[in-house]
Parts: C-alpha cells; sequence; structure tokens
C-alpha cells in the first residue's frame, strides 16, 4: 500500500448513482474519488439499460421493415444477423463508457479501480488495479445489485441464462423459456418474440407485471399473445434440467416445458457484502438492503448509500437523483428524495410508461379518482405512422383536479410519460393540461385529449350519455 490519500468525498460504485454522486459533488467543490472494481457504468450501461435498449431498438427496426410493404415500400427477403446485433451493442455500449470515463475525468475526479473495504467509518482499503488506503470526510455507498440466482434451478450460462450472460447469446435458440413476468422478463420476451424465437414466460403469481395493476397487466397479456407469446401464469418452477437437445423445465403439479434454453428472471438483490460494512458500524437489512432516510444517510453520520443497494426503487434514474441528494447534502446542503412521481417504463413492444398512481391507488388512498382515456386509434400522427396500438390515460382527483397518475401505453410512451411526471411532481392540475397548447400531429396530443375526457369535456371523442 502507498501512503494514504485523503479525500471530501468517496464514492464507492460508478453506476449511474455513483457517477452522477461523484460529478455533483465535484460540481460543489468537492474532492472526490470514485472507486469502482468493474466498468465504470454499472450495471445499467454494461449489462442493463443500454444493452438490452439497444437489442430492442434492432427488434423495433425489423418489426418496421416487416410492414414496409403497408407503406408502399418493397422490400426483399428479410433476414437476421444475430452476431451482427449483438456486435453492434458492444460497440454503443464500448462507445458510452469511453465517453464516461471523460466526463468523469473532466470533471477533476479521482478514479481507482478495485474492491473498497471499510477498515473505519471514515476509511477504505481499495485492493485491485489500485492499491491504496483512502480517507473520506463523507462517502457514499453505490454498489448497486445483481441478477437473483435460485437454488433449486441456478444458472449455468449456457443452457441456463440470467439477464447478464443472455445478452451474450450470438446465435438466436429456436424456443425460450422465460422464467419470471416481470418487467426484465416482459423486455426479454418481446425482444426474441420479435426476433422469430418461440417464447414462453412462465410466473408464478395470477398476472404478468403484476406490480404496475390490473389494467397494465392485461393489456401487456393481450398483446403478447397476439405476438404469439406463450403466457403461462399462476405456474411454480420446481426444476430445469439439462441435456443434449436443450433443457426440460418441470412444473408443479403441470406438465413439463422443453426448450432450446431459459432465461431466469426472477429479480435483482443488493450487492452490500464484501465492503467490510460491519467495520463501519453500517446496519443493512435481513435482505442485504442498506437503510437509509430521505436524504440518503445511513445509521452512521456521513456514511450515505444510493441506488439498488439501498433496496428501494431500484431504477437508473431514481438511483442518479438520490445520488443527487446524497452529494448535497454530503456537501452541506439540504436536500431530499420524494418518490411520488417516479417515471417507469416496460420497454415491450408496445412500450409501457406510468407514473404515479393507478387508478386504484388513488381510490385505495381516499381520492375521488376520476379517469380519462383516449385511444392511439383516434390520434390523427398515430394513424398516419401506422403506430395506433395503445392509448393515454390520466388519472386525477374529481375535487381539486390534481393530476394524481398517467400510464401510456404504445409508441413512444417511455418519452410521453416525462410531460406527466413533470405534472405531478409540481402538483399541477388537469386545467394546467388542457390549457397547455399541444403541438398537432404529434402524440402528445393524447394526454392532452386525456386530461380533457377526466374532465368529462372531450373534444375529440364522443362525449358520455347523460342519464
Amino acid at each position: 500500500m502507498t501512503e494514504k490519500q485523503y479525500y471530501d468525498l468517496i464514492v464507492i460504485g460508478a453506476g449511474t448513482g455513483g457517477y452522477v454522486a461523484a460529478i455533483k459533488a465535484s460540481q460543489l467543490g468537492k474532492k472526490v474519488a470514485l472507486v469502482e472494481k468493474g466498468e465504470l457504468g454499472g450495471t445499467c450501461l454494461n449489462v442493463g439499460c443500454i444493452p438490452t435498449k439497444t437489442m430492442i431498438a434492432n427488434a423495433q427496426v425489423l418489426e418496421k421493415v416487416k410492414h414496409a410493404a403497408d407503406f408502399g415500400i418493397t422490400t426483399g427477403a428479410i433476414s437476421i444477423d444475430f452476431a451482427k446485433m449483438k456486435e453492434r451493442k458492444d460497440g454503443v455500449i464500448t462507445k458510452i463508457r469511453k465517453g464516461l470515463e471523460g466526463l468523469i475525468r473532466s470533471n477533476g475526479i479521482t478514479i481507482l479501480r478495485g474492491t473498497a473495504q471499510f477498515t473505519g467509518p471514515k476509511e477504505l482499503k481499495v485492493k485491485g488495479q489500485d492499491n491504496v488506503m483512502i480517507q473520506g470526510e463523507k462517502i457514499i455507498i453505490a454498489s448497486g445489485s445483481e441478477p437473483m440466482d435460485i437454488p433449486a434451478f441456478p444458472c449455468d450460462h449456457q443452457k441456463v441464462f440470467n439477464s447478464t450472460s443472455i445478452l451474450e447469446l450470438t446465435q438466436l435458440p429456436k424456443t425460450l423459456a422465460i422464467i419470471g413476468g416481470g418487467y426484465i422478463g416482459c423486455e426479454f420476451a418481446s425482444l426474441y418474440a420479435e426476433l422469430g424465437v418461440k417464447v414462453i414466460l412462465l410466473e408464478a403469481l395470477p398476472a404478468i407485471v403484476a406490480a404496475q395493476g390490473k389494467m397494465i397487466s392485461d393489456t401487456l397479456t393481450a398483446a403478447f399473445k397476439k405476438q404469439g407469446i406463450d403466457v403461462q401464469t399462476g405456474v411454480f418452477v420446481e426444476g430445469i434440467d439439462k441435456h443434449a437437445k436443450g433443457v426440460t423445465v418441470r412444473l408443479k403439479d403441470k406438465g413439463p416445458i422443453e426448450a432450446d434454453a431459459v432465461l431466469v428472471a426472477v429479480g435483482r438483490k443488493v450487492v452490500s457484502q464484501g465492503m467490510a460494512l460491519e467495520n463501519a458500524g453500517v446496519l443493512i437489512s435481513d435482505r442485504g438492503a442498506i437503510t437509509v432516510n430521505d436524504k440518503m444517510e445511513t445509521n452512521v453520520p456521513g456514511i450515505y448509500a444510493v441506488g439498488d443497494v439501498t433496496g428501494q426503487v431500484m431504477l437508473a434514474h431514481v438511483a442518479s437523483h438520490q445520488g443527487i441528494v446524497a452529494a448535497m447534502n454530503a456537501a452541506g446542503l439540504e436536500a431530499v428524495m420524494h418518490y411520488n412521481a417516479v417515471p417507469a417504463v416496460i420497454f415491450t413492444l408496445p412500450e409501457i410508461a406510468m407514473v404515479g398512481l393507478t387508478q386504484e391507488q388513488a381510490i385505495e388512498q381516499g381520492y375521488a379518482a376520476a379517469v380519462g382515456k383516449f385511444p392511439f386509434q383516434a390520434l390523427g400522427k398515430a394513424v398516419a405512422s401506422m403506430d395506433t396500438e395503445g392509448f393515454a390515460q390520466v388519472i386525477i382527483d374529481k375535487k381539486t383536479g390534481q393530476i394524481l397518475g398517467a400510464q401510456v401505453v404504445g409508441h413512444e410512451a417511455s418519452s410521453l410519460i416525462a410531460e406527466m411526471a413533470l405534472a405531478i411532481a409540481n402538483e399541477l392540475t388537469v386545467d394546467c393540461l388542457a390549457d397547455t397548447i399541444h403541438a398537432h400531429p404529434t402524440l402528445p396530443e393524447a394526454l392532452h385529449e386525456a386530461g380533457l375526457m377526466a374532465m368529462d369535456i372531450p373534444l375529440h371523442m364522443p362525449p358520455k350519455v347523460r342519464k
């Protein structure tokens, strides 16, 4: 070990929560070190958001090409070079990672490569490419999460994959069984089905994407069945047998499923082991999550935690915002986290996006909820581009007009939801939405129309029949 290095702030983990926290603290005039044992960018850049969405973008192009004739465009035979798709995915990651490193260094942040272990509440030992003792007045833990492994059917990454290892495939299987009908499993189901793979989606709960509510679940289930995805809910996987031709998935009280490969997508677990947190006195839950308050502070003064390791909302954009809040508090400013307006997106075909409360949640919380739902089929821009599948829905409080939530299913849902996140975060009313001029012809008009429908004054839909 070389001589000890001193910093105002040390960040453990260079994922979306960690590197954003480091940049924010540096902007506030702090001397910052960023410790990373793997690749810069963490899960999101390397094995999560970016690679999966790159592959999904490939599938979206394919979907458009398949319907080229409907636009008056004649193509030849369509073929898929899956190895080249994977190569493009790798290139995207490399390009963004290189840019990220330049961004971090341009902010004057010291990057240390290695594993960080606490030797005290303000001191860490880094072992790896860099071997050094470092001390920080404040420390932010952003160690992330990893795919959950099931002891009954562990991943061998040859025939039984997790969400990380399946991204390394260079050849498409003919049949893919996916265990887990959450957003990760559903995104991969949509991707591989579009690429021509026979997909069997197995979910133990009564519905897929159950956490997103019945309306979203029913809509996606119907879309998947239309795409030829075999959706099986209420099934329990007992084990997986590997053989020369592929795998056999054994189900409780049902016949087995034969497939070429299996994707285990049953969730993620926090990464809090290996940092010797006990030496700093940082407490963790039974599931390994680090408990924090709304300032992202742990039980130890001067130590913060952000991102998936907190076990709260496991989304990259939440981690980034938590990183900003933690950095501001570590720098002596005041900032708190709010989770009432967190947008979430499921990048399936069709896309699904949501923010705030569902109608059921609004009613449960005592609101006099009203719903306005506008179909893309009635939207000029959607008809022109043949993207008519889906709708925009707005939930309001009839007493105050406050916008409580929104859900969008269909083309560009991931972009459309941003307007509603802004509205909910700033406690806007539906009048604000109705009084805002939306460009025509565009998809965001669907939100404007949905707001009008929630107020019972639709413009481009027939009025409700008055009794």
